[in-house]
């Protein structure tokens, strides 16, 4: 996980992105998803087994689709709870309930709560995480879950981009990773064809 979130500061950095025209956008997206793969195949950190590098041919994606892209507030909750999330290994990680994100998906209210991993906010203070299922969950995209992320700004408010929605490390096939799974209270009913899709290499 720790590779995914260098891969995301190092591509969205610290400030809101400007408005772009939907080429620019489109573009933006294909140059993050190209820079993942080389990284992936590449990479001694890589989550894809060593094994299997050289079969790898790219991650599978639903078609970028602008309706998943959201100006979203950040609602911050004045009494930020703590609670255990579950991980792929059975292990417990202390987190806090930072805030949620509210946003429609056609005629769909929908609400993410948005967390911090106290274990690694020494490391990555800014970091908010936003794992998720969704109607796709298992029937396209990963068994357990997607995840979102942002590098925690002043303004409080953030593009929520499907676009960008990726699986965990534990994805892949290689040992070793320790996966938050994403509560139930973050299951959405709708089904968000955006972003990365079961690995199928």
């Amino acid at each position: 996980m720790i590779l995914i979130i260098l891969l995301f500061l190092l591509c969205c950095g610290c400030q809101e992105p400007p408005p772009v025209s939907e080429i620019d956008f489109v573009a933006q997206i294909e140059k993050h998803r190209t820079e993942k793969d080389v990284s992936f195949k590449g990479s001694e950190n890589s989550p894809i087994p060593d094994e299997r590098k050289t079969e790898f041919q790219g991650l599978s994606y639903f078609p970028i689709d602008l309706k998943y892209r959201f100006q979203v507030r950040l609602q911050r909750y004045n009494q930020k709870e703590t609670f255990e999330i579950v991980t792929s290994t059975g292990m417990l990680r202390e987190t806090m309930r930072y805030g949620y994100l509210k946003f429609e998906i056609g005629n769909s209210e929908c609400v993410l709560q948005v967390y911090k991993l106290l274990d690694i906010q020494s490391e990555y203070p800014n970091y908010l995480f936003v794992p998720f299922l969704d109607a796709t969950t298992g029937k396209g995209s990963y068994p357990g879950g997607r995840y979102l992320d942002f590098e925690e700004n002043d303004s409080a408010i953030y593009t929520l981009d499907f676009n960008l929605a990726y699986a965990p490390s534990c994805a892949y096939g290689k040992a070793g990773y320790n996966c938050p799974i994403p509560p139930a209270e973050n299951k959405l009913d709708v089904a968000i064809q955006a972003g990365e899709k079961y690995p199928t290499f």
